[in-house]
């Protein structure tokens, strides 16, 4: 995979966002998540655009640093290359207005790499994204036990 971070809109996989919210009190950080981050990064898998890091403390006031603004662990220093920064600060508002108080958030926007060459090769087909969705874990593993119970009671 091309490490160029120039990569043109042409070449680009598909870009997703996730926040992961860690409410008070459950904060449980050993430095894992940081690990797999990098991990995935480094295999090509994904190319992190932007990783920013919300606290909304108790009173509902709102601290946000962008990654390379904080003391990182190493792994996470490692990509400060491949930030882009995409996030404004209304994203920041409106995903802080979803936060708990006295929770910490990581906000993530990732390029889907491995998409990348799929995505190129439909667009000069001519094609466009009219739509995409993402399916819950837990509904997934809904599914699954639902159809378990319809195969034992049968």
């Amino acid at each position: 995979m091309d490490d160029n971070p120039d990569t043109t809109t042409e070449e680009l996989g598909p870009v997703d966002y996730v926040v992961i919210e860690f409410p008070a009190g459950q904060q449980n950080f050993t430095g894992e998540v940081a690990e797999e981050l990098a991990r995935l990064s480094e295999s090509g898998v994904i190319r992190v655009l932007d990783l920013l890091i919300i606290s909304k403390n108790a009173d509902g006031s709102v601290d946000a640093l962008e990654i390379d603004d904080t003391p990182a662990v190493d792994e996470i220093r490692a990509l400060e290359t491949d930030i882009a920064e995409v996030l404004a600060a209304e994203d920041v508002e409106l995903l802080a207005a979803a936060m708990e108080p006295g929770s910490v958030a990581g906000v993530l926007v990732f390029e889907n790499r491995w998409a990348a060459p799929f995505a190129a090769a439909a667009r000069r087909a001519g094609g466009q994204l009219i739509a995409n969705g993402r399916i819950p874990i837990q509904a997934i593993a809904a599914s699954i036990e639902a159809e378990l119970a319809l195969e034992e009671g049968n």
